[in-house]
């Protein structure tokens, strides 16, 4: 079993992470000279449901992170971080300006 490197963000970024779908599109179908529905197929999954993930409407499920982890040979857990770092993102941005009129308290746990 090999050891995988966690990169852990200390600082929240100026823009977005890319979505999933991006290295997707833009580094491994590429790479590994395959059509959408090629892909697609390959994935069993519909070139609709692929394309919507490429086009970064969709997000990776836990589902989808085990056929692209399986299909890339890297695992699941980059699929799921990079979706879950760009989902907290956008969240934030979005509550950018509710989040100062939320009180903070300090728990035990």
């Amino acid at each position: 079993m090999t050891k995988q490197t966690e990169y852990l963000v200390t600082q929240r970024p100026n823009r977005s992470p890319s979505h999933p779908g991006a290295l997707l599109r833009d580094t491994v179908l590429p790479a590994l000279g395959l059509s959408v529905s090629e892909a697609a197929r390959q994935l069993r999954v519909s070139r609709q449901t692929l394309h919507r993930i490429l086009a970064g409407t969709h997000a990776v499920t836990p589902a989808m992170a085990v056929r692209l982890g399986k299909f890339c040979g890297n695992g699941p857990e980059l699929w799921l971080r990079m979706q879950q770092a760009h989902d907290l993102w956008q969240a934030q941005e979005q509550l950018r300006d509710e989040l100062p009129h939320i009180p903070t308290y300090q728990t035990a746990a």
